[in-house]
């Protein structure tokens, strides 16, 4: 197919953002998915836009999609699985230990599913449900906090 082919953006057209589809994934560089390129996947139809990078969408990009109702998934939640895995190596060569590729998979799912469980519940509690942005931001803020007064910081 057409829309499988790769697309590059070119004196003000929208690249494969143009095309038309249900999810978008932004995954290669920081700001590669403008305003113009949120207006044209609404335009088109986007249900959901899942970051896969370090901060693939403009903030203006971000709201856009936001206010007009497309599920939105910040790259420091659904990103956050390559950094989980490191982290999963780093304890697993720690222990001397050699899991499978089945028992790290299970491991990496529950760290994503709680991952989402504790920005959809920030989120909620902040009554802003619906918004992973803000639940992902206030979810690690409130870690963060956490750890400080664990360790008499603050």
């Amino acid at each position: 197919r057409k829309s499988a082919e790769y697309h590059e953006k070119k004196n003000g057209e929208h690249g494969v953002w143009n095309v038309k589809c249900d999810v978008a994934l932004p995954c290669a560089t920081q700001n590669e998915l403008d305003i113009e390129d949120a207006k044209a996947l609404v335009a088109n139809g986007v249900i959901a836009v899942a970051e896969g990078a370090n901060m693939p969408t403009t903030m203006d990009a971000t709201e856009y999609l936001q206010k007009n109702g497309v599920l939105f998934a910040p790259g420091k939640a659904s990103n956050a699985g390559g950094v989980a895995t490191s982290a999963l190596e780093m304890s697993q060569n720690s222990e001397r230990l050699s899991w499978t590729f089945e028992e790290v998979d299970k491991k990496l799912q529950g760290i994503m599913v709680n991952i989402f469980h504790n920005l959809d519940e920030a989120a909620k509690k902040y009554d802003m449900e619906g918004n992973y942005v803000a639940g992902a931001n206030i979810a690690g803020f409130l870690k963060v906090a956490d750890a400080m007064k664990a360790q008499g910081i603050v």
